[in-house]
């Protein structure tokens, strides 16, 4: 390569000369480098320095090449005159060599030009291992032909990066329309037959009622019941007080769904944590586990095991939960559901959702809570300036449809059915 251009490594004027430094031209680090053409340099030097050091003024069109560290073989090609550090070696072709078909031949030996690196804490390659690398040389013509072609192909990658990042933005859109239509009873075809919701709800209220009679649990104060009247209107009954709610109801349900506040619905609360955790923490097998964050899976459903274990003296200074609750995770990237599939404790930064398993069907709970509608009435609810969390009184309060259980069993199965297409389409992008 040093028979087809004039290559040289440029210079770093020294530092401790400011006047060096107060000028307009480009001074180019391997940092600027981007694998194609350079439009911005940020740090520039002055014509003293230029006279006054090694450094080299290169013209537009030059290819440069790093030969320093991780951006060995990083190129670029300059649009206007300028200068490089050291780390930098360019070369203006000679005529009859089409400066991109020497880019791309460059880019082809990025590995090797890596493997010849060499150094200690740094490697590098050196400016005679770039000019005594062969190239193959063809005529002037086919060079221009064979930049053509390589440019064709790019953009044509470039255009399938483009789609698979437009077709990953579609899934993701798609799936929260389909969510949306899930929890407005949009679907799937109502069934007349469904036991509706009202039903299915007077009769979980009934045994709630017989359970505080016999002294089993104690009634929540701030309990209400939300029903539609005969004028189609929405009331909420809260103690001896009707009132009327047409303003809060999000959007309209079929007949047989119901709206219905989370707490009036389900147990929630929020977690604890033994202090200092360190003297709680386990390995005895015997030890109660301790669920945190950082034990579910990215995009995951369920928690299924936990990373640590506390001892059984801890469990009375936090909150126990088990198999088939819902956790929601509080704070940080609060309102992300997941399911448990193994006991234990939580701790602050968790909220459980319990006593649901008359109500909901598992999945269809799940996928509810994960809709774009259950994470914007989570945020509406969140507190805080900086981070935001969620607290138990507030959530309770938050509104939730609930279709027919069997038509949860529908919704939930036609939505594993898509989920699924949808994966298999998310893998043979990646």
């Amino acid at each position: 390569m040093g028979n087809i251009g004039n290559w040289g490594a440029g210079a770093t004027p020294s530092r401790s000369n400011p006047e060096y430094y107060k000028g307009n031209i480009p001074w180019l680090k391997t940092g600027d480098l981007n694998d194609g053409y350079i439009i911005d340099i940020p740090e520039h030097i002055s014509q003293t320095a230029l006279e006054e050091t090694s450094v080299k003024l290169n013209p537009s069109g030059s290819v440069l090449i790093a030969m320093y560290g991780a951006t060995i073989g990083k190129l670029g090609i300059l649009t206007y005159p300028a200068t490089t550090n050291q780390a930098c070696c360019a070369c203006i072709s000679y005529n009859g060599i089409n400066n991109l078909y020497l880019f791309y031949f460059l880019m082809s030996q990025r590995k090797e030009f890596i493997d010849l690196g060499v150094g200690g804490a740094q490697s590098n390659i050196s400016k005679e291992k770039i000019i005594n690398t062969l190239i193959p040389i063809p005529s002037n013509k086919e060079q221009n032909n064979i930049v053509k072609q390589i440019e064709q192909y790019l953009e044509y990658l470039q255009n399938l990066d483009l789609n698979k990042n437009n077709l990953q933005e579609l899934i993701k859109l798609l799936k929260s329309k389909i969510l949306d239509l899930a929890i407005r009873g949009k679907l799937v075809p109502q069934d007349p037959n469904d036991e509706p919701a009202d039903v299915l709800i007077e009769r979980i209220r009934k045994e709630k009622e017989e359970l505080i009679k016999q002294g089993k649990i104690k009634r929540d104060k701030k309990e209400s019941v939300i029903f539609k009247g005969d004028d189609n209107s929405y009331y909420e009954k809260i103690g001896d007080k009707i009132l009327k709610i047409d303003d809060k109801i999000p959007f309209e349900l079929p007949n047989n769904w119901r709206w219905e506040r989370l707490g009036n619905i389900s147990t929630i609360a929020r977690g604890g944590s033994p202090r200092p955790i360190e003297d709680y923490l386990t390995n005895s097998p015997n030890g109660v586990n301790w669920i945190k964050i950082g034990d579910t899976e990215k995009n995951g459903k369920y928690i299924t095991q936990t990373n640590e274990k506390i001892i059984p003296e801890g469990i009375s200074k936090t909150r126990y939960v088990k198999s088939g609750d819902f956790l929601l995770t509080n704070s940080m990237s609060f309102g992300r559901p997941y399911i448990l599939k193994t006991d234990g404790c939580i701790h602050d930064g968790w909220l459980v959702i319990g006593d649901i398993e008359n109500l909901f069907y598992q999945d269809y709970l799940y996928y509810a809570l994960s809709s774009d509608f259950m994470y914007q009435s989570f945020s509406s609810v969140a507190a805080g300036s900086t981070v935001k969390n969620l607290k138990s009184d507030t959530v309770k309060a938050v509104l939730f449809p609930i279709p027919p259980y069997l038509e949860q069993i529908k919704i939930a199965k036609f939505l594993e059915k898509i989920y699924l297409l949808l994966s298999e389409i998310e893998k043979s992008l990646n």
